[in-house]
């Protein structure tokens, strides 16, 4: 009843430009009405999903990129939140913690166990700090982690992000003019392995989750838990294709030491891409350890049913 009668209100004229309206049903409960030509309509999550994706096909094409970049985006949070609940994860270990935009995205999404974020640039330091202020269960530490313990310089970028304590190679300062001019700061590293206990203090079982962002930087983060890596049920972490930073680890260099402490691939997402050759630079990859994963729990029918 309502779609039809703004389809006859939109089919008047509209300071003299006549407008036609189409009503289509995509569902019991949803109706789509739409002025201007019709774009295609997938529905996602079969017969129950109540979810879909609207395509203008010919947008699509003309703006693939930011399309696939941000579907890659969204589709990579909703399956963090995912692993979050099926992994019963009651410790999240952020490290690359920029200005809290991670630890943020996951409270929002349901996530509320403990979250250790680290970052160790100044002037990031101070808004991530703002941010976790009024969250009594999410700790900020103003460092870097790596394999060893030791005070090193990092090249803080522009705009608080990409800053990265190796230096950006050529390909990566064309990529991306930012690396071509950073601000040299002294800031402490640590190993992860000597400050667990400390991370996960007043967890009875503690379920860890480890997030890695270091730019160029996550797999000596990642030797830095050293035997204590066995205690991590989950991660995620940046890999490169390209890489953008100089020494850094490549795709199976860090697949193949992820794998040799345990870990399988859950998830992979598109982080970036050189467009001019439409290389991927990096990805997101997701690891778990498949022993780690507990048992569904029996749906229960609600009482009556």
């Amino acid at each position: 009843m309502f779609a039809d009668k703004f389809a006859r209100a939109a089919r008047s004229r509209i300071r003299g430009i006549r407008v036609t309206a189409h009503a289509r049903q995509l569902d019991p409960e949803t109706q789509l009405i739409e002025t201007g030509p019709r774009r295609r309509y997938r529905p996602l999550g079969g017969p129950q999903g109540r979810s879909g994706l609207l395509i203008d096909q010919a947008s699509l094409r003309r703006e693939f990129w930011n399309t696939e970049r941000q579907l890659s985006r969204f589709l990579g949070e909703e399956h963090i939140s995912y692993l979050l609940r099926e992994l019963r994860v009651n410790c999240v270990i952020d490290v690359g913690a920029n200005t809290g935009q991670y630890a943020r995205g996951i409270r929002q999404r349901g996530y509320r166990g403990r979250i250790a974020s680290f970052e160790p640039v100044t002037e990031t330091l101070v808004e991530l700090r703002a941010k976790a202020a009024g969250d009594p269960d999410w700790h900020v530490y103003p460092m870097a982690l790596g394999d060893e313990d030791t005070t090193t310089e990092i090249l803080a970028t522009p705009g608080k992000t990409l800053s990265s304590l190796l230096p950006a190679t050529d390909f990566g300062k064309d990529f991306n003019a930012k690396l071509a001019e950073p601000v040299r700061q002294q800031v402490e590293v640590r190993r992860l392995d000597g400050l667990l206990d400390e991370i996960i203090e007043g967890i009875a079982e503690p379920r860890v989750f480890l997030k890695m962002d270091t730019q160029g930087f996550d797999l000596p983060a990642f030797h830095g838990a050293g035997t204590r890596i066995d205690e991590i049920i989950g991660m995620q972490s940046e890999v490169a294709c390209v890489p953008i930073y100089e020494g850094m680890a490549r795709l199976p260099e860090q697949i193949s030491a992820y794998e040799s402490k345990g870990f399988a691939i859950a998830g992979m997402f598109l982080v970036s891409r050189h467009k001019p050759t439409l290389r991927v630079i990096e990805f997101d990859v997701t690891m778990v350890r498949p022993d780690a994963v507990p048992p569904r729990l029996p749906r229960t029918r609600p009482s009556g049913a």
